[in-house]
């Protein structure tokens, strides 16, 4: 692997490693559980993380087809612990075959988001994706942080 997307791997990787600290052990009632209305379950911002990272690295980078439902994702519910963290590694696999085929020159190449048609370049796309993924793992641990003092 080239190593600036070594680089970007081990960060992700490092992410979702938080993830699965934050999710581990939990009860379904604890996965599912919001702290108020318009506010996001484990599951859910786990659901949604998985399926923001394969779009961004698919669809985006790749230009390979996902298939995702980004309206589900925010619907996730009775969604265990084992799902949710192989849905995470499942991304996270794919992450490592995708930029196993990148080199470093691909940074500066441009890509257009299928969804919305912003135009940015491989490097800002998979920043990018570092730091929605860091954002909700925030969220992930606050709501954690506020299910335990429940």
């Amino acid at each position: 692997m080239d190593p600036v997307f070594k680089a970007y791997f081990e960060n992700l990787e490092a992410l979702h490693e938080g993830y699965r600290a934050q999710i581990a052990g939990l009860t379904q009632e604890e996965l599912d559980w919001s702290p108020g209305d318009e506010m996001n379950s484990l599951a859910v911002l786990s659901a949604h993380v998985a399926g923001a990272e394969r779009y961004w690295i698919s669809d985006i980078v790749m230009g390979e087809e996902s298939g995702r439902d980004r309206d589900k994702e925010f619907a996730t519910s009775g969604v265990g612990e084992e799902i949710l963290s192989s849905q995470m590694e499942s991304v996270l696999e794919y992450a490592r075959e995708a930029f196993e085929r990148m080199e470093a020159d691909q940074l500066a190449e441009l890509r257009t988001s299928p969804r919305d048609d912003r135009e940015r370049t491989v490097a800002w796309w998979i920043t990018n994706l570092l730091e929605h993924t860091a954002l909700h793992l925030g969220h992930l641990q606050i709501t954690k942080q506020l299910l335990d003092k429940r």
